[in-house]
């Protein structure tokens, strides 16, 4: 995780159309200093969770497909996670790896009972397939023993995960620098921590090593702040809803810069209150910000990989 905190700085500190408000920040941490947000993980209860295998399994399946959404203005990541719950409680073999590598487009929108093809959907249906062929090859077909062969660690599951399954390699190239992002690989870390309460499979010695998910709604939310400022080209893309190309300079800046706000955030903050302060928390905090604001306007990128 300090290649995706490094390079995330380099970006911030070689940016052309995303500024890293430190006086921003300021505002925002002295605020937060005496009353750190505390957000459920599951606080709508969209989860599938049964404090057993079966949940790591419904986790890494659905953060395999938690990716873009806002094609359609209707579907929602609440429908994805409440569609697999609902699937597996009906049927716990839904996702058993040999499944899993035979799933059709249709009959993935039967599982999530929507009625129009998915963004993206040959996409997902690649990454179920992946995620099924993977873990028969190398894991007796059980995310749970992944989990297991990274002794309680969050930096050697990140690297387990981006190894094992290409499809959550989420790295790209900015002025001729490798920059590591990382967003579904470590979400998937997150959600154990949060799913199983920090214990058994959710216990990481390193969970302060994880940095927050960067994805459309994140940066959205810290420009509400005054933690990012945007170029008025920039502005004027987002406001106009006109799609910004997944890898161009302006979408690895609005996701780098995230990340290194965050941390800026999450240094001052635990400074200032004394207290560590996780990213994983901050995230949450942003992200249900972002969720209930309806106004909110995000960038347009079609990507697999938030």
């Amino acid at each position: 995780m300090e290649e995706v905190r490094a390079t995330a700085a380099w970006v911030a500190s070689h940016s052309s159309h995303v500024t890293v408000d430190f006086a921003g920040i300021e505002k925002v941490t002295e605020t937060m200093k005496n009353s750190i947000p505390n957000v459920e993980w599951d606080y709508e209860g969209i989860h599938y969770r049964d404090n057993g295998p079966l949940t790591v399994q419904y986790l890494l399946v659905l953060d395999a497909l938690n990716f873009c959404f806002w094609p359609d203005k209707d579907l929602s990541y609440d429908h994805l996670a409440s569609g697999l719950k609902t699937a597996l409680e009906n049927d716990p073999s839904a996702f058993d790896a040999d499944r899993l590598q035979k799933y059709t487009g249709p009959e993935l929108r039967k599982m999530l009972k929507w009625q129009k093809p998915l963004p993206l959907e040959d996409e997902r249906i690649r990454l179920l397939h992946e995620v099924g062929l993977e873990l028969e090859r190398h894991f007796d077909g059980k995310a749970s023993k992944l989990v297991e062969s990274s002794g309680k660690s969050a930096v050697k599951l990140v690297s387990l995960i981006t190894s094992h399954f290409p499809g959550f390699r989420d790295h790209t190239l900015y002025k001729g620098h490798q920059v590591f992002l990382y967003k579904r690989a470590q979400i998937f870390v997150a959600d154990l921590w949060g799913a199983f309460k920090g214990q058994g499979y959710g216990e990481f010695s390193d969970i302060g090593s994880i940095t927050i998910f960067a994805d459309y709604i994140v940066p959205a939310v810290l420009q509400q702040l005054g933690v990012l400022k945007y170029s008025s080209s920039l502005a004027k893309s987002i406001e106009t809803n006109t799609e910004i190309g997944s890898g161009s300079e302006e979408e690895v800046e609005l996701r780098a810069c995230s990340i290194h706000a965050v941390e800026k955030m999450r240094e001052l903050i635990s400074n200032k209150s004394g207290k560590q302060v996780l990213s994983v928390e901050l995230d949450l905090w942003l992200w249900a910000c972002g969720i209930q604001c309806l106004s909110l306007q995000h960038h347009r990128t079609l990507s697999i990989f938030y």
